[in-house]
């Protein structure tokens, strides 16, 4: 298995910068296909309903301003893509021409969640930036990639030296597998192959309170030694929670691969969770599958 195409979703400001750099670096890694998709809003649905006595002339001053304001950062997201595309050596292609990396620029006018979504579902990975002071598991495009594209979602960095972020030069040293038996992390682990393959260490790790937790970890490390990955075993130390735990134990990693919202995600947002707390709480690169 192998990345093929990369979506990254682009917006104009610096939060969308991290995650075009990572699936550039991907790219050149896998001989993969990067889309940037860039959804300019429709403007008429951007004017909001004041009441009756709005102007028809007002209405149109609006969607006019609306029109010309999502314009230019359209432009501006597509710059900064475009600079990092030659920075990373990645040609411009529309169409599968051999295996080397490659990339295109997407611009769709419409709503955001919807159009990320579609594109979303026939890539096989999406890259999307934690942006600084926003709360990753309540954004309305995080969301919908991981609840709605049955496809992993990689969350990186914002803005950083690809040199000094492993995951972000498309080459994780060091991977810790947040494994349980659920479909989630199953799933998780199947996208993370590629890294997996790559990575110098791989560490299952899982929580002592759950049961037969040895035992899970003994069939996860036996199944990835079947794919020729060596694997360590490590049940987590003991913390207030598991969340806590595991950000204890990935503290070095590079990237932490793991289910995303095993439990209802109402449940972990009221009571909170371990893919709340990795997002929230932490820095580190995830590998999420829901």
């Amino acid at each position: 298995m192998s990345y093929r195409k990369i979506l990254v979703p682009v917006d104009s400001g610096d939060g969308a910068h991290g995650a075009v750099e990572t699936a550039f670096a991907l790219a050149g890694v896998f001989g993969a296909h990067v889309e940037g998709l860039h959804i300019r809003i429709e403007p008429a649905d951007a004017v909001p309903y004041v009441g009756e006595g709005m102007s028809g002339a007002l209405v149109q001053e609006l969607i006019e301003l609306t029109e010309r304001e999502s314009v230019a950062r359209a432009a501006v997201a597509r710059e900064m893509f475009e600079r990092l595309r030659l920075a990373a050596g990645v040609p411009v292609a529309e169409a599968p021409a051999g295996a080397e990396a490659s990339a295109c620029w997407l611009e769709e006018v419409g709503h955001e969640a919807d159009a990320v979504v579609r594109a979303g579902q026939l890539a096989d990975l999406i890259v999307v930036s934690r942006s600084a002071g926003e709360t990753m598991g309540g954004t309305p495009i995080f969301s919908a990639v991981l609840f709605e594209t049955g496809r992993p979602v990689l969350v990186v960095g914002g803005r950083s030296d690809a040199a000094s972020h492993p995951v972000q030069a498309g080459a994780p040293r060091r991977v810790v597998i947040a494994w349980k038996h659920s479909a989630e992390a199953a799933r998780s682990v199947a996208a993370a192959m590629p890294l997996l393959a790559r990575a110098e260490r791989v560490t299952a790790v899982c929580a002592k309170d759950e049961d037969e937790q040895s035992r899970a970890l003994s069939a996860l490390t036996t199944y990835l030694a079947w794919h020729g990955i060596a694997a360590e075993r490590r049940l987590l130390a003991a913390y207030p929670s598991v969340g806590e735990a595991l950000a204890a134990a990935a503290i070095d990693a590079d990237l932490v691969v793991m289910g995303g919202y095993s439990h209802s995600r109402l449940r972990e947002l009221i009571l909170g969770g371990v893919t709340r707390h990795m997002l929230e709480r932490t820095t580190i690169p995830l590998l999420l599958a829901h």
